[in-house]
């Protein structure tokens, strides 16, 4: 490490979500204090959000264990080092027992509800001006998505898959959302068609792929990274998708981003960002909560969100962001 660094250990979230949610604070961080340097730990899934941090010395991907043995090994690697601050979003016992200048845990709500980037600002005392998701990419990467998605015409972006049955909106609605915004006589007529998601969402991919032409698709659920992937939504003119960690990637690329919502609540996980909105059916999510108050049923609390309430709330996304240019757009036009 550089002489004269401020070391910041910095412990997030197992989900992609939730690291998204709070990732503005390292880039808070990294804007306020010139000279620090970050140890990020995170869940497997999450951590390569982070790999392009550009004050970054190390990656800890924190695995869980029986009987709690993986915060003993987490400690054994950071117990050594004196720290500037350490930030831990998980509220753990363990930032507690390390050196440092000073220590920013997070505590549970107990107060009224908030949204998680307001409670993650919190953390660091940010009040009145939360720390918007943000992810660093390097110029490789976004030399990457720019092969990805060249070609012309706007890009609708789908993210059909969830992390769980009960919040994923049927494949055969994306479909035809799709084909509705991407028809000839549609807002986003000539575009093409991307569908994000991980390797065990390939099928859905190839579900989808029937919609536009082979030259107007792009299946980015095999093969590509994460960081990648967040990069080609940069070049998206819309995404639509249910409340999952995709759905946070969108909305922190900057793309108008529509989550679709059903078993899980708006108020704490909604898409955070000036070109974000919400979709849901006539229920409430405490509606919802009423009938499955655990949600640990197997069933899809997402089959009252119609076609038409989906397509009326991309449409006029579409038509309040008119003005916002995707690099893909602005290809089109000089085409």
């Amino acid at each position: 490490m550089a002489r004269g660094a401020f070391p910041i250990l910095f412990i997030t979230s197992n989900r992609i979500g939730d690291a998204v949610l709070s990732s503005g604070l390292v880039k808070r961080l990294s804007d306020e204090i010139p000279n620090a340097r970050f140890t990020i730990v995170a869940g497997p899934v999450a951590a390569p959000l982070f790999e392009e941090v550009p004050a970054l010395d190390r990656i800890i991907e924190f695995a869980k264990a029986k009987g709690g043995g993986h915060w003993f090994d987490l400690w054994r690697q950071v117990r050594d080092k004196r720290w500037g601050l350490v930030v831990d979003l998980r509220g753990s016992g363990l930032s507690r027992f390390v050196s440092t200048r000073r220590r920013a845990i997070w505590r549970k709500n107990s107060g009224p509800p908030v949204h998680k980037v307001i409670e993650a600002a919190r953390i660091l005392k940010i009040e009145d001006d939360p720390a918007p998701p943000y992810i660093f990419t390097a110029p490789q990467t976004e030399a990457r998505a720019e092969e990805l998605t060249a070609g012309f015409g706007p890009i609708l972006a789908l993210a059909p898959a969830a992390n769980w049955l009960g919040k994923t909106w049927p494949l055969e609605r994306f479909s035809r959302v799709a084909m509705r915004l991407l028809d000839p006589e549609g807002p986003m007529k000539g575009g093409r068609l991307m569908v994000l998601g991980g390797p065990e969402d390939a099928k859905l991919a190839r579900e989808l792929k029937d919609v536009v032409m082979r030259h107007q698709f792009i299946n980015l659920t095999d093969g590509v990274d994460l960081l990648t992937a967040y990069a080609c939504l940069k070049r998206a003119r819309l995404f639509i998708g249910n409340d999952s960690g995709t759905m946070h990637m969108a909305a922190a690329a900057g793309v108008p981003t529509l989550g679709l919502f059903g078993p899980s609540d708006e108020t704490h996980y909604g898409p955070w960002g000036l070109h974000t909105r919400v979709a849901r059916g006539p229920r409430s999510f405490e509606q919802i909560r009423s009938v499955d108050p655990g949600f640990g049923q197997a069933l899809c609390h997402m089959m009252d969100l119609s076609v038409d309430t989906v397509a009326a709330a991309a449409e006029e996304l579409l038509a309040a962001t008119d003005h916002v240019q995707s690099p893909s757009k602005t290809a089109t036009s000089e085409a």
